[in-house]
């Protein structure tokens, strides 16, 4: 018998042995891991609302919501400045192979009276969410481009030649226009933040001419970041990348590693003015690529959208929903239902 417990929580830090404790027996993502979950948290969460579900006992299902008025965001503060650190592969963390099962029944009590926003969740929570008696509305949903390297080398492990033949003619091109490429990884945390830096400037330069603020601009997506670093960085969650040619820098990525994939989370380039042929993302993706399928990893994952870039490098696709649900009677669910059906 599953029993499941809603409560507010006094001292957030307090959950990490349990949460750690579950991470161990579940397929959970980096971004549902106390490495992510656990960062800044009390100031993430100023009213945080636990969702705990047992069996025998045992702690089987997770999940750590802020409430905001009768609004419950999962993951999230439900504010647009501490919620710049953007959630991806969201969903409860629950005990591996029971994923729908446990989201579901974890969920039933709170769409009974309340709201429940969901960010970045996969097609099992979406799925999990319709059984539970409520309303779900799908608010939008993007595709998630990832490359399958175990594929990749099992099949011989020539990246390039999976790609369109004008992917190929891109890259190549690119790599050349760049001479030697340099490959350069973060050794230490105190690199690392220095790298992290470094990438924020080219990242806010980049957007700043496209007459876009910039993820970096934003002081809290810094300071979460650096945070970051320091929590996850010391066991190989955290990857900073250089890669550079002549001494000069190409670009940054900035990504995390976890149970064999790798996902690419921010970046930041230097463009060349004039030369449309010197694609930085081209030549800094297809490195890392390569690197991390040389270290044995199964997946590159671009994360959420759709950009050109993004479908050019990758074989694969999964697709992420941003998602509200909550009581049959709610009229603001039954209008978003309505538009999503409409669109």
């Amino acid at each position: 018998m599953v029993e499941v417990r809603v409560r507010g929580v006094s001292d957030v830090a307090a959950l990490a042995e349990r949460w750690r404790d579950l991470e161990q027996r579940a397929d959970g993502s980096f971004f549902q891991s106390w490495t992510w979950v656990g960062c800044l948290a009390a100031e993430r969460f100023p009213n945080p609302v636990l969702v705990e579900a047992t069996d025998s006992g045992r702690t089987v299902a997770l999940g750590l919501f802020n409430l905001v008025g009768r609004r419950l965001f999962l993951g999230e503060s439900g504010t647009t400045e501490l919620d710049c650190p953007y959630v991806e592969q969201n969903g409860l963390l629950t005990e591996a192979g029971r994923e729908e099962e446990l989201t579901a029944l974890s969920l039933r009590a709170l769409v009974k009276s309340r709201h429940v926003v969901l960010s970045g969740v996969g097609e099992a929570v979406v799925a999990a969410l319709r059984r539970t008696g409520g309303l779900t509305a799908i608010r939008h949903s993007q595709s998630s481009p990832f490359v399958d390297l175990a594929a990749i080398r099992d099949s011989g492990g020539d990246y390039l030649a999976g790609r369109s033949a004008n992917t190929r003619q891109q890259v190549r091109r690119s790599d050349r226009l760049y001479g030697p490429i340099v490959l350069e990884r973060a050794q230490t945390v105190d690199a690392a933040h220095t790298m992290l830096d470094e990438m924020a400037v080219l990242h806010q330069a980049t957007w700043r001419a496209r007459g876009r603020p910039g993820s970096f601009a934003t002081p809290f997506f810094g300071r979460f970041h650096h945070a970051l670093i320091d929590r996850g960085f010391p066991f190989g969650q955290i990857v900073l990348e250089k890669l550079s040619s002549n001494g000069t820098t190409i670009g940054i990525l900035y990504n995390f590693v976890w149970r064999g994939q790798m996902l690419a989370y921010q970046s930041g380039f230097a463009y060349r003015d004039g030369d449309s042929h010197a694609k930085p993302g081209l030549t800094c993706h297809h490195a890392a690529i390569r690197d991390a399928l040389g270290q044995g990893l199964d997946r590159y994952d671009f994360l959420a959208g759709e950009d050109r870039y993004k479908r050019s490098l990758a074989d694969r696709a999964h697709r992420q929903f941003w998602v509200e649900a909550g009581p049959v009677w709610s009229c603001r669910l039954l209008v978003r239902m309505l538009l999503s059906r409409i669109r």
